[in-house]
């Protein structure tokens, strides 16, 4: 067994035509490997049709063979759909035959039978996967999932692991490298019988055969992202959690949310492997990544209802000692995997309520009648649930209150807190649940959220965005109705973090007092492990490429980025999409119009139009507050290299002025506005030409100013040349209608546009199909702490409108 290995599992929306197969095998062929293991429900409805049939058999023959027939013509079609009629024939001549003998079937149905007759639906369906996945040159290998997994029966079997491991283990020697295409929801007992594992079956089948493959990470691929703040089908603004912890997902799932079972959890705790939920319709809408790590939060994360409920009442009698005889009931139940989704107790009734889900409560009547408790037990209909789950929820007390304000005129049975703290139920009569999903909702996650940012980067940027922040702290608070904290100030040797909050005026002033080593993981690993903030904002102001190349660990965990750093944004394709795609998938933002322009609304002129229905068809300017400055200046009176001097003496330049001279930072803003604009650039691509002679290139900075009568003469022959034609030099990007790129010195008319500017002033021209004659022109300060500064605060802005 390999530590490679991951599992995917596959539920029956997600097989439930041709177009579904073949997007399953598009996601494989990206996101698996030769030796995964995949796990297959049952295809569209097959089960439940094939429990139709079951049912319709006893009763009315003429209807079952119509059923039986519609579901023959179902599987035929997906095999003759999917396969080429020479590899096609197998398969159909199987699938007849076992038609047949399901036809041939009399007499009563009894629990091997009707276990057999369901199993079939999982065979069909990893039969045909399997097949299609060798078509495609993807050699896969069916597995049945009996031959290895064993289990007894139960209202809830448990795979025997003990049994099930040694099996597997030679199957997976067996096969090597080929990926295996397992049924899910089956095992066998000691009798040879086949045993179904329940509700959500499969998915508990994909998480145990997970554990005991040792595989790395479970993937369940349904027809939802993962897990929301609540259905998405009743709550329009519902959002998708990217991170949810095991405990948290624990709890939801002991409340029957469909999107997990608490079985299904069971084998992720006590194992090594990560578990995500992905929509295998939109494989890059995001997901929901469970942590193994226990929740310490503030309150809860999501809000989850059930239409049906059914109640379990047990009235012990007067005379009985009810606290112990109520114990005894809740343990043997537990140990049962029985546990009832909510209970109320009532001593001086002698009574205690339980609820259940419909799939649950026929079992545990029967399990209680069984064991004899010496009370009256009764089934009663007509109830609903709703609740709240959270780590911390039930001692929040804004979402205490909400929550029960918002139940105050329902017919509520009973609410009750989980043990655990994880949870309010609220259990009502036959009420209409998605309204109420909807109003608590909204009266608990629209409550003020907590922000929490932290500051990568404590130079001329940093330090003018931390005085900035402070001035306007209290207005963005009292506008967004956020609270926005600054938690971390980091740099590239050492980071101070504090969740309770750091002084915005005082964190230069204490931060050598207050930092320890930077690693360049541990205050990130906080950040995604903290509880105490709804957001967590990460502000790179740095130009580090060490960070740049950790922001799609920032993604992963759940933050978002607002950044000055040009690294990401003008990476190759490949690295860049990266990044974009792991923002995407979970939902977060990332925002960098300080990356061009400073404080220019650059990058969002260019969305805005495009995001309008514009195409843009070029793009130039002087990118370079700093170039601009220098040939603002360059009229042959004084040496180019005095005015670079000067320029570096001001803190116009980088600390080494040659990362402004050799034109890398323009290339940068160029292909960054290149992507926004639409056109797919690599940064090679991009024809630069560099102020910088090779002779100067290596030299100390020092050397560099003494030695720089080398390009003084190349710059000063330009300028004379220009000058007789009436022209001025300035540095220029452009990006031409055919997609080149160009960044380089040119002779200009000193009315044209580009050369008729302020000091340290950008100007960007932009030509589209609707600004076609007459460019749109954003211009103005290009450089400075203070304008940059702005920028950041913009898009800090901007976000806090888009959480």
């Amino acid at each position: 067994m390999t530590s490679a290995r991951q599992l995917h599992k596959f539920g029956g929306s997600s097989l439930a035509d041709p177009e579904c197969y073949k997007r399953v095998a598009n996601i494989l062929q990206e996101h698996s490997n030769g030796s995964d293991l995949i796990v297959v429900s049952a295809a569209g409805s097959t089960t439940n049709r094939l429990i139709d049939w079951l049912a319709a058999l006893e009763k009315d023959g003429r209807i079952a063979h119509e059923i039986l027939q519609q579901l023959r013509q179902f599987q035929l079609g997906l095999v003759e759909e999917l396969l080429p009629e020479e590899k096609a024939s197998p398969l159909l001549e199987q699938l007849n035959q076992e038609f047949l003998a399901l036809s041939d079937l009399t007499g009563p149905i009894t629990n091997v039978i009707y276990a057999d007759v369901l199993g079939h639906g999982e065979v069909w369906s990893s039969r045909l996967l399997a097949a299609f996945l060798s078509h495609l040159d993807m050699e896969a290998t069916q597995v049945d999932s009996r031959d290895f997994l064993r289990a007894e029966r139960g209202a809830q079997p448990e795979v025997e692991r003990a049994r099930s491991l040694p099996l597997l283990k030679e199957i997976l020697a067996q096969h090597g490298k080929r990926r295996l295409v397992i049924t899910g929801f089956m095992a066998r007992n000691h009798a040879g019988e086949t045993v179904l594992l329940g509700r959500n079956g499969s998915d508990y089948s994909a998480t145990v055969i997970g554990a005991l493959s040792e595989s790395t990470r479970v993937t369940i691929w349904s027809d939802v992202a993962g897990v929301y703040s609540a259905d998405p089908r009743k709550v329009s603004d519902a959002c998708l959690l990217p991170l949810l912890r095991l405990d948290e997902a624990s709890e939801l799932a002991r409340l029957a949310a469909p999107v997990l079972h608490s079985r299904t959890l069971q084998p992720v705790a006590q194992s090594a492997m990560d578990l995500s939920l992905r929509c295998s319709y939109q494989p890059d809408s995001g997901s929901t990544r469970i942590e193994r790590v226990l929740a310490s939060g503030r309150g809860a994360k999501i809000i989850t209802s059930l239409d049906e409920i059914l109640m379990v009442q047990i009235h012990f009698g007067a005379g009985h000692d009810f606290t112990r005889l109520k114990d005894e009931v809740i343990r043997s139940l537990t140990r049962a995997q029985l546990q009832p989704l909510a209970m109320q107790s009532q001593p001086d009734q002698g009574c205690v309520s339980l609820a259940y889900t419909v799939e649950i409560a026929t079992s545990a009547l029967s399990y209680l009648q069984d064991t004899a408790v010496g009370a009256e037990i009764k089934l009663k209909e007509g109830y609903s649930m709703v609740a709240a789950v959270g780590a911390g929820v039930t001692i929040n007390p804004n979402h205490c209150y909400g929550f029960y304000q918002q139940l105050k005129n329902a017919p509520v049975e009973f609410i009750s807190e989980s043990d655990s703290g994880l949870s309010l139920v609220a259990v009502l009569r036959k009420t209409d649940v998605a309204k109420l999903v909807t109003d608590i909702h909204s009266q608990l996650f629209q409550a003020q959220k907590r922000v929490a940012i932290a500051l990568c980067g404590k130079g001329n940027i940093g330090s003018s965005w931390l005085s900035l922040f402070a001035e306007q702290k209290v207005e963005l608070e009292k506008r967004r109705g956020m609270s926005f904290d600054l938690v971390a100030v980091v740099d590239s040797q050492t980071y101070w973090l504090d969740l309770k909050g750091i002084d915005p005026k005082q964190a230069l002033v204490s931060f050598n007092d207050e930092a320890i080593a930077n690693d360049g993981q541990e205050w990130l690993n906080i950040l995604a492990h903290q509880s105490d903030y709804d957001e967590v904002v990460v502000m790179d102001v740095t130009a580090s490429a060490v960070l740049a190349a950790q922001y799609e660990q920032i993604a992963e965990h759940g933050m978002h980025l607002i950044c000055a750093n040009k690294v990401a944004g003008s990476a190759s394709s490949d690295d860049y999409q990266r990044v974009v795609s792991a923002f995407e998938k979970t939902g977060r933002h990332w925002l960098y119009n300080a990356t061009v322009g400073a404080g220019l609304p650059v990058n969002y002129a260019i969305r805005d139009l495009r995001n309008s229905g514009d195409e843009i068809t070029a793009v130039s300017g002087i990118f370079s507050g700093t170039l601009s400055w220098l040939f603002q200046q360059f009229d042959g009176s004084i040496p180019f290299t005095d005015l670079v001097d000067l320029a570096w003496q001001q803190g116009l330049t980088e600390p080494d002025p040659r990362s402004d001279l050799d034109g890398s930072d323009v290339m940068r803003k160029l292909v960054i506005v290149a992507r926004e604009s639409g056109v797919d650039i690599e940064p090679e691509s991009v024809k630069v030409e560099s102020l910088v002679p090779d002779a100067l290139k290596n030299l100390s900075t020092d050397d560099f100013f003494e030695q720089g009568k080398i390009l003084n003469e190349l710059l000063s022959e330009r300028l004379a040349k220009a000058q007789k034609q009436g022209k001025v030099l300035r540095y220029i990007a452009r990006l031409n209608r055919n997609g080149e790129a160009t960044v380089g010195v040119e002779a200009l008319s000193p009315e044209h546009a580009l050369a008729n500017l302020l000091p340290c002033d950008n100007i960007f021209a932009i030509e589209s199909k609707w600004y076609k004659d007459n460019p749109l022109v954003i211009r103005g300060p290009g450089a400075g702490r203070a304008v940059t500064a702005g920028a950041l605060q913009s898009d800090l802005n901007r976000l806090s409108n888009l959480l």
